[in-house]
């Protein structure tokens, strides 16, 4: 049998498992989507027991599959979706609750008492972040205030938080390790990510006992042993991630300056600032992008809110598209937007808004106004809203030569090419669009050996095509104006 890597992606919409080669080549893959919770609006949960049983049916495939065809999977890593949250009893392993997303908005109120009370800048001197529902504490304070007993329970250590890794971490180990990496633990707002510790200050503000909380360890470390009743193997985890992170060492962004966009269910771009932690002033995000051997690299990000998951809506929501794949044509279709504007403030607006209270609108309609126009509307609405982040990161000192794009939306050849002249720079779409998971499959695969360093998994990295600007300055100018204008009819703040 060949050595091979198990990765694990569990994301926003679906959850994932392929298992690579030693030379990084996938050799299967299972994926499973899982439904959306919207109590009600501005509210988003996900079944945590939904989300082990798809990871766990994605695991037993690829094994399976593998097994079959001649390759044993000896190391694990783990990606996932940030900052949503999960609580569950250290006995029994059974979550409180759903599990909240981080599109969740229900903590705004919490999040505006707190900014109003002058402790904004105490949260983002200590984590890098705003004070935003976006983010792990107060959805953590919500929980243990609104499950009965709940608060209590977690005082007398009978119960653990975790984002989704360390829940899969958890559940995978059988319940014998808590831990969690550098990067998930910078999302939570509870982090000091530059004494690498659990704020007590922060524990203390957002009234969240340390008794929940997992062991912070590297993005390379061991995780534990995933038992072999789970997939017929004793599978050491060796590498941890959030998806974003993971995704930033997937399009081997391993020197300061070197920035990705990820376009998923949201859309993410990190650039490293190598050693320096950069305090944005326009309200982007300092975070860390990986922590190796007790080093940590550091980055600044922007986030989106609603990418992919806008198009989701197009097709579930609207019933205009059966398929995703159908707006590249629909948007070549005609020869412009007509006027036509989204934005897709469906949970508020991310960075560098941060406008919990805003909602969508979709503006310029006139009765020529059909599909074409809204699903076009879309596409550009992803565009726009990189172009408010990179016009905060020109303001911040970090100007781009190219742009390193991957995530289910970059196969939009459309796409990317309005988005390389929206934003006058080179998209450089890779091979491999897959660079969340493939970015943690380097980590465990380096963990155990099999990689000898991740500069050398970088230059593995191959490109599959650059989209160059060929947009006029006239014409882009009349755009961003119009996009400019619909903005400012959902902002709140």
């Amino acid at each position: 049998m060949k050595d091979a890597i198990l990765a694990i992606d569990q994301g926003t919409t679906s959850s994932r498992a392929i298992i690579y080669d030693q030379d990084g080549g996938q050799v299967c893959s299972a994926q499973q989507e899982f439904a959306q919770i919207y109590p009600q609006a501005g509210w988003v949960e996900h079944d945590p027991e939904v989300i082990w049983q798809t990871c766990l049916q994605a695991i037993q495939k690829v094994v399976k599959l593998a097994k079959e065809k001649g390759y044993l999977p000896i190391a694990c890593g783990i990606t996932n979706q940030r900052e949503t949250t999960i609580i569950w009893d250290r006995k029994t392993g059974e979550p409180i609750a759903n599990a909240i997303v981080w599109q969740d908005r229900r903590t705004a109120p919490i999040c505006d008492e707190l900014k109003a009370k002058g402790f904004e800048s105490l949260v983002n001197e200590q984590t890098g972040l705003l004070l935003d529902p976006y983010f792990s504490a107060t959805k953590i304070a919500y929980l243990l205030d609104n499950v009965d007993g709940a608060r209590e329970r977690a005082r007398s250590g009978e119960l653990a938080f975790g984002t989704v890794d360390s829940f899969l971490i958890w559940r995978l180990t059988n319940g014998q390790v808590h831990a969690t990496d550098a990067t998930n633990a910078s999302r939570t707002a509870l982090y000091d990510i530059q004494k690498g510790q659990w704020s007590k200050e922060l524990l203390e503000l957002f009234n969240v006992p340390a008794s929940v909380l997992p062991k912070v360890k590297d993005c390379v470390a061991d995780f534990g042993i995933i038992a072999p009743e789970h997939c017929g193997l004793e599978i050491p985890i060796k590498g941890v991630a959030g998806d974003q992170q993971a995704a930033s060492i997937g399009q081997a962004c391993f020197s300061s300056g070197e920035l990705k966009s990820t376009f998923g269910t949201g859309s993410f771009l990190l650039v490293n600032t190598g050693d320096e932690l950069i305090r944005s002033k326009h309200r982007l995000l300092g975070t860390i992008a990986y922590q190796l051997d007790g080093v940590t690299t550091y980055a600044l990000e922007g986030s989106i809110l609603s990418a992919g998951s806008t198009i989701q809506w197009l097709r579930d929501g609207l019933g205009i598209i059966a398929d995703a794949s159908e707006c590249e044509e629909l948007a070549r279709s005609i020869p412009d937007n007509g006027g036509v504007y989204l934005v897709p403030a469906f949970a508020g607006l991310g960075a560098p808004h941060w406008d919990a209270q805003a909602r969508g609108a979709l503006l310029g309609l006139t009765r020529g106004s059909g599909k074409a126009q809204i699903v076009r509307a879309a596409l550009e609405a992803v565009v726009y809203q990189t172009r408010d982040l990179v016009d905060a990161l020109a303001l911040d000192g970090v100007e781009l030569s190219n742009i390193r794009v991957d995530g289910g939306m970059v196969g939009n050849d459309w796409l990317m090419q309005f988005m390389a002249d929206i934003l006058g720079v080179a998209v450089e779409r890779p091979v491999n669009i897959e660079s969340t998971i493939n970015g943690v499959a380097a980590l465990a695969a380096f963990g155990i050996g099999l990689l000898p360093s991740l500069q050398e998994f970088g230059r593995r990295r191959a490109v599959d095509q650059v989209f160059k600007p060929q947009m006029s300055a006239e014409v882009r100018k009349e755009l961003l104006g119009g996009w400019d204008n619909a903005l400012q009819r959902v902002l709140v703040k």
